[in-house]
């Protein structure tokens, strides 16, 4: 396998990721020095969750249609002007605006990487290039707040921004030698309708969510957003089945392990998109920490996940699909569990073991599933398969923040008392046993699922996709 293809597109990714949650620990500076509020200022993260869930439908159609090397690059060079305009913004306004650009180039950068490394890389060394993509995933929304932190107090927030200039123009530059040059279809028609009912769809619920867990505004603007994006997912797969070449193609679903991949990849990362947020609050909140030692202290987990990039292949090659991912789902959820029983007086080391083991069965899971996404899938169907697995992801990850969030209101409502350790228990319970229920949905694949990717059980593979 290339090594240095898909060490590009991590490297890419991970600005993105980290981006996304980069300014979360600069909100006060940056509202103070445009003349806004660090509430309303919250609308900037709803703004680039916004412009991911909007475009991410149609990088399927962009990459079929341009060329996924092409479209890859421009994203990137979306992302840097959009950087750049944050970076001087001197108004909420332009801020908001400067990050929903962003947003759009964002977009196109996670499910263009898993396109280009789909098509690029020969079936039996997918694993193995899938797991450098899961790495920034998991990392780079742990990195964001201390690096966003450590700039803004020692330089300037400006430079949270500014740092994805050089990085970002590195990265068109070496894509463009280091990418193979997939060619488009010239004639290729956008699904116009297809694409405002999935963007409604997306955004709506995404937004909305949004909203509710980081209230910018009042809450029933997201409820009432959730409300329309539903209905627009329900009416989507009725287009669906009466066009052609719809954008996003629900029969896709007909593959057992791609369904599997996406609604058990849906149902885990509702439990596991709750827990950084969860977290972080439960080690200040309650136990006094800093957010600098509660950093250092949940970044633990990345080393879990850098650790099971290299064991990855091993481990699918000896068990196969279906074992790993029923048993990396339930260990994850368990893991999650496991966070309700920490107090303040729980060993740092005890703390930092567990969480490394999470960061372990969470990379297997992360990798196994992404994989299993195109497993059984031809190429031509690559490009769908990426937009759907990316639309799902961030939903799930949206959903689980605003569950976690909701889970604590709803505890202090009951119990009449402030953010308490009730509260936390409660959230991390129903973390843990949504990430856990989601081992069912790989529970009846058959033994040799994707073995041609997995290599488990070759002899009972009967086709190469």
């Amino acid at each position: 396998m290339n090594r240095t293809l898909p060490i590009v597109l991590a490297v890419a990714l991970f600005m993105e990721h980290m981006d996304s949650t980069v300014i979360a620990t600069s909100l006060p500076a940056i509202a103070l020095d445009i003349g806004t509020s660090p509430v309303a200022l919250k609308l900037a993260l709803t703004s680039y969750l916004v412009s991911l869930a909007i475009f991410i439908p149609v990088s399927g159609w962009m990459a079929d249609r341009f060329g996924a090397r092409k479209v890859f690059r421009a994203a990137i060079a979306v992302f840097v002007v959009g950087s750049i305009l944050c970076a001087i913004s001197g108004s909420l306004g332009a801020f908001v605006v400067s990050r929903f650009i962003q947003g759009m180039g964002g977009a196109m950068m996670t499910p263009l990487a898993r396109l280009v490394l789909v098509r690029a890389t020969p079936r039996s060394d997918l694993v193995n290039a899938m797991a450098w993509l899961t790495v920034p995933a998991l990392i780079g929304p742990m990195v964001g707040p201390p690096v966003g932190g450590f700039l803004t107090t020692y330089v300037s927030w400006h430079w949270i921004f500014l740092i994805n200039v050089p990085i970002g123009i590195a990265g068109i530059l070496i894509s463009g030698r280091v990418l193979p040059d997939l060619e488009g279809e010239p004639d290729r028609k956008i699904d116009w309708r297809g694409f405002f009912l999935a963007a409604v769809a997306a955004s709506g619920i995404v937004f909305g969510l949004s909203v509710i867990s980081l209230p910018a505004l009042p809450p029933a603007f997201g409820i009432a957003a959730v409300v329309v994006g539903c209905v627009a997912a329900v009416a989507y797969p009725f287009h669906a089945r009466r066009t052609e070449r719809p954008l996003l193609d629900l029969g896709l679903f007909s593959n057992r392990a791609f369904a599997s991949a996406i609604n058990g990849g849906f149902l885990f990362r509702v439990g596991t998109g709750a827990t950084p947020f969860l977290l972080p609050l439960m080690f200040q909140l309650l136990f006094g920490l800093t957010p600098f030692q509660s950093g250092l202290l949940t970044f633990v987990t990345a080393f879990g996940a850098i650790g099971m990039k290299f064991i990855a292949s091993g481990t699918l090659r000896r068990a196969g699909f279906r074992t790993v991912t029923i048993a990396s789902a339930a260990l994850g959820g368990l893991l999650i569990g496991a966070n309700a029983l920490f107090t303040s007086d729980t060993p740092y080391v005890v703390i930092a073991v567990i969480l490394f083991a999470a960061g372990l069965a969470r990379s297997l899971f992360f990798t196994s599933t992404n994989a299993l996404v195109f497993a059984e899938l031809s190429d031509k169907d690559a490009a769908q398969a990426t937009a759907i697995a990316s639309v799902s992801q961030q939903i799930s990850i949206a959903l689980g923040v605003a569950v976690a969030g909701g889970l604590l209101e709803i505890v202090q409502a009951v119990t009449g008392s402030g953010l308490d350790r009730t509260a936390f228990v409660v959230a991390f319970g129903v973390a843990a046993i949504a990430s856990v229920l989601s081992a069912l949905f790989f529970a009846r694949l058959p033994a040799n699922t994707g073995s041609l990717v997995s290599g488990h059980g070759r002899r009972g593979a009967t086709r190469d996709p």
